[in-house]
């Protein structure tokens, strides 16, 4: 009897291990949680506008970086606070990982909104986002490369004329491609683990 329980045994941790090694062999691959862009991966659209201290913003510096691209404004009532204030719990959540990601704040609001108003703005939620505006000829370009649509609305609120815009966030990856991009609220958790995958996937 006590055999046949032995052999019962022993059977059962084999078949345990066979499942086990099919399931490493044949596991899928860790897969994105945003909007994966097709490849060949588009390289994104040059970005040059001065900062508030006079220097000049190339995206294509940035290079090796991980870039996080959202448009907005800071006179923005709620979608662009919200999304600044997830954008500090991701670096957060990145911990060690998170020198390898800039996030970029670019105004569609340059009546009012100058280089040096949106870099204290983004400064508010960290000292390490860049904020970046300039004039209508230099911002139209970029919106329309980056099909960021905007709608200018009279409001009798404090926060004045609002202006109703594509509330996406775009990953640029560290060669300089667009990558992912993700909808408005989209889980930081979701976000951390693609940039995760990717610093991964660098050799």
């Amino acid at each position: 009897m006590d055999k046949k329980l032995l052999w019962i045994g022993g059977g059962i941790l084999i078949i345990i291990s066979i499942v086990m090694a099919f399931a490493i062999i044949f596991a899928k691959p860790p897969t994105f949680r945003g909007t994966l862009y097709g490849e060949p991966f588009p390289p994104a659209s040059e970005i040059e506008l001065k900062k508030s201290d006079g220097e000049t913003f190339l995206l294509s510096a940035q290079r090796g970086k991980i870039v996080l691209l959202f448009f907005g404004y800071t006179s923005c009532p709620d979608i662009c606070p919200t999304t600044l204030a997830e954008m500090k719990m991701l670096m957060d959540e990145l911990g060690a990982a998170s020198p390898n990601v800039q996030v970029v704040f670019i105004s569609v609001d340059p009546d009012r909104d100058t280089p040096e108003k949106i870099q204290t703005y983004v400064e508010h939620f960290s000292p390490k986002f860049l904020g970046l505006s300039g004039s209508m000829q230099q911002l139209e370009p970029i919106w329309q490369n980056y099909s960021i649509t905007r709608e200018t609305v009279q409001s009798n609120s404090a926060f004045g004329v609002i202006i109703n815009h594509t509330a996406r966030l775009f990953l640029v990856d560290q060669h300089g491609n667009m990558r992912l991009s993700y909808a408005y609220q989209t889980p930081v958790e979701d976000i951390a683990h693609d940039i995760n995958l990717l610093l991964e996937q660098e050799p």
